[in-house]
């Protein structure tokens, strides 16, 4: 559990850093709060969590290792500190820009060749299964009586059905980033990087492609052109079990925003969050087009 500590009381156990001369409030975070800070000797970015992001199912040991890991591959930033039990992570701050969703769809390939260094690299600490995850959002929700989507209980055969068939002929698990919103990759004109490792943990590396290509609500042609860029082949089962963990943590994150609608002091419309999650799963879990696409799934590779 994070303690939820201020900018200030976070510098202050961060003596290494020295004194700041610069602090600027950085936009964007949806679990934490994140700051620039220059001193004479370092600029980087200190993220604090506020108390209640263990409810999302991060763990934020498995976090700090994660982050060293894709740093020493050249995927992430390299980590400066870190404060055990307080929820308080520093990495060095990188220039560049952070994308946008058409930046994503202009950049596929760079993308792939990014997951594909993540996806090479030293096992991650933790396991990610977006199913389990969800599970564990769905007792929460109902231990705690929060609200979620008209409708979103009677997806569950339909889901369970999606878990079913990417279960049949798992791939194997590869480090992945298990976030990656177009606001988490960085762009220098070089490789690219991925920031923000709260989710990262040994997965396919079709969900990677196929929740990338969702958070950024890109269309079928784009996904096929991840694949491809990223396996340097298209299948129909490679398409389908992308689309599939893509439909998976749509399934999921409807109910991550539900709970952040209940805890988050984050300035963020979470409900909103919620609700384009579920009315984008909603189409494909109610539609015959489903069935072709789990029997795709455990099809010839």
């Amino acid at each position: 559990m994070t303690s939820g500590l201020s900018l200030d009381e976070a510098l202050q156990r961060l003596p290494r850093l020295g004194q700041p001369l610069e602090v600027t409030e950085l936009p964007g975070g949806l679990t934490n709060h994140n700051y620039r800070v220059r001193t004479p000797t370092h600029d980087v970015v200190v993220r604090i969590s506020p108390p209640g992001t263990e409810l999302l199912a991060i763990d934020r040991e498995h976090e700090w290792h994660n982050s060293t890991v894709a740093a020493s591959v050249g995927v992430g930033a390299p980590v400066v500190d870190y404060l055990p039990g307080e929820g308080v992570l520093v990495v060095e701050f990188l220039p560049g820009r952070t994308y946008g969703p058409d930046d994503v769809a202009a950049n596929l390939p760079r993308v792939a060749a990014a997951a594909r260094r993540l996806h090479g690299g030293p096992e991650f600490a933790s396991r990610f299964d977006m199913f389990e995850v969800q599970r564990g959002y769905l007792r929460i929700v109902r231990d705690r009586g929060y609200a979620v989507p008209e409708g979103y209980d009677a997806l569950a055969p339909a889901a369970g059905r999606v878990e079913a068939a990417l279960a049949s002929r798992p791939e194997p698990l590869v480090p992945c980033h298990n976030d990656l919103l177009a606001a988490n990759v960085l762009d220098d004109g070089g490789d690219l990087r991925f920031i923000d490792y709260e989710y990262s943990g040994m997965n396919e590396a079709s969900f990677e492609l196929g929740n990338l290509v969702n958070e950024s609500q890109l269309d079928h042609d784009h996904l096929v052109e991840l694949v491809g860029a990223y396996h340097g082949r298209v299948t129909p089962r490679l398409v389908a079990r992308a689309e599939l963990w893509g439909l998976a943590g749509r399934w999921a994150w409807t109910l991550w925003g539900a709970i952040q609608h209940g805890v988050s002091d984050v300035d963020h419309d979470f409900w909103d969050f919620a609700m384009e999650r579920h009315e984008l799963a909603l189409p494909l879990l109610t539609s015959r087009r489903l069935d072709g696409l789990l029997d795709a799934a455990g099809g010839p590779a």
